[in-house]
């Protein structure tokens, strides 16, 4: 296929999802972030990669497709889509690390998560490489020209210690499906998430930056007339009364308390940012004190569209032909072992819509915190690997609870063709690059 040829496709999978045709006279904010480097252009075009699956671009090894059983998928599982939550939402005290992000979720082949984590492994390394070097651009990431890269074999080790970790946790179900329960709460000293998992319990309930570092702590202004957002026209639009009253009638039988604040949130992630939200601060009626604060949260009312797969591959399982925000809570609430108390769906203003809590203590490490480092970083990533294993073999093996033959096939299918995985992903990786580069072409030529 030639460029111009492979430049198309990707300009029509976008425009198709996004609504809007990617081009540097109107640029949409989701794809000029998109255009700054592979990384977030990964990010923000899940919909090509079941585009490539569907056409034979990239190739599942056989035994993925034919071995292993459907099950619960993120849909977008990449490394920037794993973190620590608190378990239960905003007034949960248990902060775990697992995948964070439920946006394209829907049941499918854990192949697709596996071999997506695996891509995101590839392009995370060119990345780290190419912003430390000023080749790529990330807003608000300070470079850090000491620090190195690991080797591309240490990528592929990496890889290849995600996979082993994966396949050895859902045996460790056959054995005992108590280990479903099981959840990555704690660290050792030298691995690299230990860092993140302190930050998070800082900004947890009671924490000692709660006020300063948490979602809500930043968001929040604590003024005698009452809490309210912060005047921050990056982030919040206020709305006009007619918006914001018909905003707080529909979403309030949703909430335990009185909707105190409503305001549009702008440009937040990077696959739906272009996606219309809104923020309700939910608290006791006329709350205004520092002391009030903990007794609030932040809900998010998220406009959602289908899970990127199902374009492709609508009839994967029947399970799939709920509304798009349905099917997120579904699969959300079967992956999490406790899931978040305030998680819900409506139909609203004529579109489907997600209704959940944002968690006080949410954090993410973003992939130069992880790939760059003074030695190379060939440890830490390769610990960083082995727990997003951990934690997206538990996701995958809580779609259903009742047996393991999903953990029997997926054993299965790694016995017969495990490491062609990794030579897959690696190679997709590649392309991922190269159309990135086509598409940051094509949006600045036009």
């Amino acid at each position: 296929m030639n460029d111009a040829d492979r430049t198309r496709q990707i300009v029509d999978e976008l425009a198709r999802v996004d609504g809007d045709r990617p081009g540097a006279k109107s640029p949409s904010v989701k794809h000029a972030l998109m255009a700054q480097n592979p990384f977030r252009f990964l990010r923000g075009s899940a919909q090509l990669f079941y585009h490539d699956l569907a056409n034979g671009l990239v190739t599942l090894p056989l035994p993925f497709v034919n071995t292993a059983r459907q099950t619960t998928v993120l849909g977008d599982c990449h490394m920037a889509n794993f973190g620590f939550v608190t378990e239960k939402g905003s007034y949960g005290k248990h902060i775990v690390f697992g995948p964070n992000d439920f946006d394209e979720a829907c049941i499918g082949s854990a192949g697709w998560d596996l071999t997506r984590f695996i891509t995101s492994l590839y392009v995370g390394a060119d990345f780290a490489c190419g912003f430390n070097e000023g080749h790529y651009v990330e807003d608000g990431t300070r470079r850090h020209h000491d620090l190195k890269v690991p080797r591309p074999e240490d990528v592929t080790k990496a890889a290849q210690a995600f996979l082993t970790r994966y396949a050895a946790v859902c045996l460790e179900i056959v054995d005992d499906r108590t280990v479903r329960r099981r959840t990555l709460d704690s660290f050792g000293k030298h691995h690299p998430l230990r860092h993140f998992l302190k930050k998070a319990r800082k900004r947890a309930i009671g924490g000692k930056n709660f006020e300063t570092k948490s979602s809500l702590g930043k968001a929040v202004a604590i003024r005698g007339a009452g809490l309210q957002f912060k005047n921050d026209p990056e982030r919040y639009l206020r709305l006009d009364p007619a918006t914001e009253r018909s905003v707080r009638e529909a979403f309030r039988p949703y909430v335990d308390d009185e909707v105190l604040d409503v305001v549009r949130r702008l440009g937040q992630g990077t696959g739906s940012i272009d996606m219309p939200r809104y923020y309700l601060l939910v608290g006791p009626r006329g709350a205004s004190t520092h002391a009030e604060l903990p007794m609030c949260q932040i809900v998010e009312v998220k406009q959602q569209r289908a899970a990127a797969a199902l374009h492709n591959f609508p009839s994967v399982d029947p399970r799939n032909c709920v509304g798009p925000a349905h099917l997120t809570v579904n699969v959300q609430r079967r992956v999490q072992r406790e899931p978040d108390l305030l998680l819900d769906h409506a139909e609203w203003d004529g579109a489907y819509w997600l209704i959940r809590s944002r968690h006080h203590a949410r954090v993410t490490a973003r992939p130069e915190q992880i790939f760059l480092s003074k030695g190379g970083g060939a440890k830490r990533l390769k610990k960083y690997a082995e727990a997003c294993g951990e934690a997206l073999a538990l996701a995958h093996s809580r779609g259903d609870s009742r047996s393991v033959r999903f953990e029997i096939s997926i054993a299965a299918a790694f016995c017969q063709d495990g490491d062609a995985l990794v030579e897959t992903a690696c190679a997709y990786a590649a392309l991922t690059i190269e159309d990135w580069r086509r598409f940051r072409t094509f949006v600045l030529l036009t």
